[in-house]
């Protein structure tokens, strides 16, 4: 058994052998290194998503039986999206469909594989009453001839995917939330989901890049999880991530200056002022393009990520979705000690008048968003 002393290994040292009439010794069948062998030295050092989720049904309450089983499903669409996307040229998955989403953006192959397995993984098992995706009109139904649950999932099924062809890191977000008592007994409505972010019970994203990693939060923390792909199994291998208070870095999509806001142009002029500025520090600056990378640099070291509104017409409101994108990213930073704005207000408040809305988003290490926040009620 894994973890006695006495465990036998492939060449017991001393052991006799036995040789063919030249003296050699026979080549033996060795066992395969199994699964159940690896796993258990595995699991005495990490645990699994599955062992995490029944922790905190169980012990912490922070989630429902029926979630817990919800978010074991999305992690395993997220295997199946991963493989595809690790095939690239090779699974021919890339390139473009020639069509467009309902945003009015060009689908690639993935975008529509990567919704597909979603739904297909997710409107069996009894967990849902409907599913809304970025990449759809509207909301999914669960079919007649499946049990239904009573949460809803949210999802970007590929966020980043522009990036798909140029092998640059990406990823799926979604957000669960509770059905609202009033839809007992009747079809869901698109109304339904139209719940802010406070009212989330649990979000996350996938993110498929030198390692695949599911960060998580069911409102007690965030975890992050790497895949391990040999075995399968999603693995605890970062435990409560913080962001720093302070930081030193800033994403931001420089080409659009000319297009911003004035507190966002005073914010990032002083940035660029370095040490002998008013904020007394250097900054870097990074920007992947991607919302899953470049948030999930900012939860691993620090930083602040704005995608914030401008003057165009189509980024009034804001470029980046609500309820796909803003909310369950939102969560998760919170969770993590930072704050996410819109500008002036917490993106966890805002009531949802549309499936589809858009906003500002500003998000990242607490000092940084404050300041960025203060600057927007001065002006």
């Amino acid at each position: 058994m894994p973890g006695e002393s006495g465990r036998r290994t492939r060449h017991d040292a001393g052991a006799s052998r036995e040789t063919d009439a030249h003296g050699h010794s026979p080549r033996r069948a060795e066992p395969p290194f199994t699964d159940s062998i690896f796993l258990g030295e595995l699991t005495l050092k990490y645990k699994t998503l599955t062992q995490y989720l029944v922790e905190q049904q169980r012990e912490h309450k922070a989630v429902s039986a029926e979630v817990r089983l919800l978010i074991e499903t999305v992690s395993r669409a997220c295997k199946a999206i991963s493989h595809a996307v690790s095939k690239g040229a090779l699974g021919g998955v890339l390139g473009s469909l020639g069509t467009e989403n309902v945003q009015g953006e060009v689908q690639k192959k993935l975008d529509v594989l990567s919704n597909e397995i979603l739904l297909e993984a997710n409107e069996w098992g009894g967990n849902l009453a409907a599913m809304a995706s970025e990449e759809m009109q509207t909301i999914h139904r669960i079919p007649n001839h499946y049990p239904k649950g009573q949460n809803l999932l949210l999802f970007d099924p590929l966020d980043g995917s522009s990036n798909i062809d140029v092998n640059v890191s990406i990823g799926t977000i979604f957000s669960v939330l509770q059905a609202p008592a009033e839809a007992a007994g009747r079809e869901i409505a698109e109304e339904d989901f139209l719940q802010p972010g406070t009212r989330q019970v649990a979000a996350g994203y996938a993110i498929y890049g030198p390692q695949t990693m599911l960060v998580l939060t069911v409102g007690a923390g965030v975890m992050g999880f790497t895949l391990d792909r040999e075995m399968g199994s999603w693995l605890l291998t970062h435990e409560n991530i913080r962001l720093p208070e302070q930081t030193a870095e800033f994403a931001i999509n420089m080409s659009n200056m000319r297009h911003w806001e004035a507190p966002v142009r005073r914010y990032i002029d002083e940035c660029l002022q370095g040490e002998t500025g008013p904020l007394g520090k250097n900054y870097n600056m990074r920007w992947i393009a991607s919302m899953v990378a470049d948030v999930h640099r900012i939860l691993t070291r620090g930083g602040i990520f704005m995608y914030p509104r401008d003057a165009r017409a189509s980024g009034r409101k804001g470029k980046l979705r609500l309820m796909y994108e803003a909310n369950p990213m939102s969560f998760l930073v919170e969770q993590a000690g930072g704050r996410a704005i819109d500008g002036t207000g917490r993106i966890l408040d805002i009531q949802p008048d549309a499936l589809h809305q858009r906003v500002g988003v500003i998000l990242g290490s607490r000092e940084e968003v404050e300041r960025l926040q203060r600057y927007h009620q001065e002006a």
